[in-house]
């Protein structure tokens, strides 16, 4: 499977876990049993560490996110910006525009109007930062 369905499996995860507070794994395996759906290793390690570092990456959203809650975020924006920020802060392999273009992508299949260009000038801020 290329990083990029793994990328789209690991945004599934994490958009489920907006609205169904389980862990990734427990989400993983559910979907396994119920869909026969095999969980790619990358967007497993992907899910569960933006999981993991779910405090931190939401400060970063909320610092970049101009007059915007976290709450008022869409949720499809918010798991693709969790994703995307993990990436960018964490996977040491994968460039940052990587994971803003691979964001940006998934916020344009499964967003809203306004998503992607809002992903894409948090990120931008985001990726600012860290230059």
């Amino acid at each position: 499977m290329s990083r990029r369905k793994s990328r789209e499996q690991a945004f599934a995860l994490l958009f489920e876990k907006a609205f169904n507070d389980q862990p990734i794994e427990e989400l993983a395996q559910a979907a396994t049993e119920a869909r026969d759906l095999e969980v790619e290793p990358f967007a497993l390690s992907l899910a569960v560490g933006t999981e993991a570092h779910m405090s931190d990456i939401d400060a970063r959203i909320e610092a970049n996110a101009h007059k915007w809650s976290r709450d008022r975020i869409s949720r499809v924006a918010l798991a693709v910006l969790r994703l995307a920020v993990y990436e960018m802060l964490y996977e040491d392999a994968t460039p940052v525009s990587v994971a803003i273009n691979e964001a940006v992508e998934l916020a344009k299949r499964y967003g809203g109007e306004e998503d992607a260009s809002f992903v894409n000038g948090v990120l931008g801020g985001i990726a600012r930062e860290q230059a």
